[in-house]
């Protein structure tokens, strides 16, 4: 690999061509501060803020889109850089709403940072933050352009990351602008609701929509009972929120936390989870029975539908497929609808009144709580949905020491979880654990990869392929003998379009596809505490991973308590009952009010 030798602030750098100043300073271990810069996107240089002077050069440097060469003499701390970098905090000052007392992102915002680091206490310059209403028409995203100093993270996170565009860059000069398509309000835009824009908007400019005040008071009213679910990220997430390093496990003292919030029952997503795979597992046996017992034509590849904001840009972009997605709501949902229906039976409670929360890392969450098909229970089948950052605010407000706190375990029923439910938090983990499961049932025996972990679906490659070949199948199944199942992983939506693409065409060469819309998956989601970077994300599936390597369980179909729901109350997978609590089927957004 072919290296160029330069220095920066009187240090030797050696670093490969190609190599930007910014990553030849952080490799000296030199911070330079940014604004527009992400490790996530293409460098843009739109806010100027990474300048540095080279020797000899008559005009400053970005140092986020400037190549290092060869005999570079670059300074980072002149009095000449110092200064311009004051004078452009001061100007997007100037055209910033700097309420920084009521704003959500005070704390987290990285232009109030930079502020207090350079002693920009006030602007010279005339306000011109922009005027416009706050946009909270979408359940999921608050959009507040008065905030918003045209950095432009989050244009290129859903045109890089998503393929989705929803947010452009209108207009020009000081009249620059995001907009939607149009300038329509987020909730009729063409937007999936992920909340990757939030999670890499360095103000407040975007943020989740906040329903922590409607939870507390939920918590407060002695009618209600207020039951909660956590998500299988957020327990390798939360700790970020609470002063701990990326990829702690917290999954015992966040139950713990959750009860002395004032919850009346701690649930685990990770049981609809483990259900999930019960019903989709089915269902994509259902589907290969028809097509190579049968010979019915039938829909392939089948696709996942736990994450809502995949099945929303389905819904938009691709609404003549639909059909490939399985009819199987999201863990959320379907732990949602039983809350209400089989836990208000056992535990003998009015289901009117109980209040259903949900702890998510999505954004897309609250959304998908808020569809019209989100009630076959006979009520709203999740009622309010917060963000991982969410609840860690409200661990903050409630004056919890986490540190410090006991583990305890989720309550019973519904509170059980197997490894397989813990890996759907990293991407490439429901196809995992639904092979896991699948395999199982077809042959009764375990897949055949080391200690159940089924390597070749996991990594961080945009796009993943892998087959697993049936052989000896049990006599039920004897027509699948030697059939090899096709699958594939896609996390971030620009991938998923290349695979909608050929499925589009007829050309899919898969039985069944993942996707999930986030960078590499829900330990990336939306909701999760900021920063998120490549290196976070890492150190967070490595956690799930683990989480999954200690649990006594790791497979669905040995999760206990689902068993007893199915002997109890479903019958069976795919049954009638299923079909009403746990299945759904969607539409093409143009036709949806």
């Amino acid at each position: 690999m072919e290296k160029v030798s330069l220095t920066i602030n009187g240090i030797n750098v050696e670093v490969r061509k190609g190599s930007t100043l910014l990553e030849a300073a952080k490799k000296a271990g030199i911070r330079i501060p940014t604004l527009c810069h992400h490790p996530d996107l293409v460098p843009a240089g739109n806010c100027r803020l990474c300048v540095v002077e080279q020797k000899g050069a008559p005009f400053l440097l970005a140092s986020c889109t400037t190549k290092a060469a060869d005999g570079m003499e670059i300074e980072t701390n002149t009095h000449r850089v110092r200064e311009a970098r004051r004078v452009i905090l001061e100007l997007l000052l100037a055209e910033h709403n700097a309420d920084c007392i009521s704003c959500p992102a005070s704390g987290k915002c990285q232009l109030q940072s930079l502020a207090h680091e350079y002693f920009v206490q006030k602007t010279d310059f005339m306000n011109i933050a922009d005027k416009s209403p706050i946009d909270d028409s979408s359940p999921s995203i608050v959009k507040d352009d008065s905030k918003c100093i045209r950095c432009l993270r989050c244009v290129r996170t859903c045109s890089e990351l998503m393929g989705v565009s929803a947010l452009v860059s209108a207009h020009k000069g000081r009249y620059t602008k995001v907009e939607t398509l149009l300038d329509k309000p987020l909730q009729y835009a063409v937007c999936t609701m992920c909340g990757q824009c939030v999670s890499r908007c360095p103000t407040g400019a975007l943020v989740e929509k906040n329903y922590v005040n409607d939870v507390w008071r939920a918590i407060s009213d002695p009618e209600k009972f207020v039951v909660v679910q956590t998500a299988p990220s957020v327990r390798v997430g939360l700790g970020e929120m609470l002063n701990m390093a990326p990829g702690s496990i917290v999954t015992g003292k966040m139950a713990t936390a959750l009860r002395q919030l004032g919850f009346d029952a701690v649930l685990d997503t990770n049981f609809s989870a483990d259900l999930t795979i019960m019903e989709e597992g089915h269902e994509l046996l259902q589907r290969l029975t028809k097509a190579l017992r049968d010979k019915e034509k039938i829909s392939f590849p089948m696709m996942t539908s736990c994450c809502p904001a995949w099945v929303k840009f389905m819904e938009h972009e691709y609404p003549d497929q639909l059909e490939h997605i399985s009819s199987c709501k999201s863990p959320q949902q379907m732990l949602g609808a039983l809350i209400k229906t089989y836990y208000a039976q056992k535990r003998g409670i009015d289901p009117s009144k109980i209040v259903s929360v949900s702890i998510m890392p999505c954004t897309a969450k609250k959304f998908e709580a808020s569809r019209l098909e989100m009630k076959s229970s006979g009520y709203t089948d999740v009622d309010y949905v917060l963000t991982t950052r969410e609840l860690g605010h409200m661990i903050r407000q409630s004056g919890i020491w986490f540190d410090e706190l006991e583990e305890s375990t989720f309550d019973s029923p519904m509170g059980e979880g197997t490894g397989a439910a813990v890996i759907f938090g990293a991407s490439g983990g429901v196809m995992e654990a639904a092979l896991r499961t699948v395999y199982e049932v077809v042959t009764g025996r375990e897949v055949p990869f080391e200690n159940l972990n089924i390597t070749p679906l996991r990594g961080t490659d945009g796009v993943r392929a892998a087959s697993i070949r049936i052989d000896k199948p049990l006599p039920d199944w004897s027509f699948l003998e030697g059939v090899e199942v096709n699958v594939a992983i896609a996390h971030g939506l620009a991938n998923a379009r290349k695979l909608m693409d050929d499925v589009e065409k007829g050309l899919s060469p898969y039985h069944f596809i993942e996707v999930m819309a986030c960078p590499n998956g829900c330990i990336g989601g939306g909701g999760q505490p900021m920063p998120t970077s490549p290196e976070i994300r890492r150190k967070r599936t490595a956690a799930i991973y683990e989480a999954d390597s200690k649990l006594p369980r790791r497979k669905s179909h040995e999760n206990s308590e689902v068993l007893a729901l199915y002997k109890d109350f479903l019958t069976e997978p795919l049954g009638h009952r299923s079909h009403e609590l746990l299945h759904t089927h969607y539409t093409k957004r143009d036709d949806l009010p």
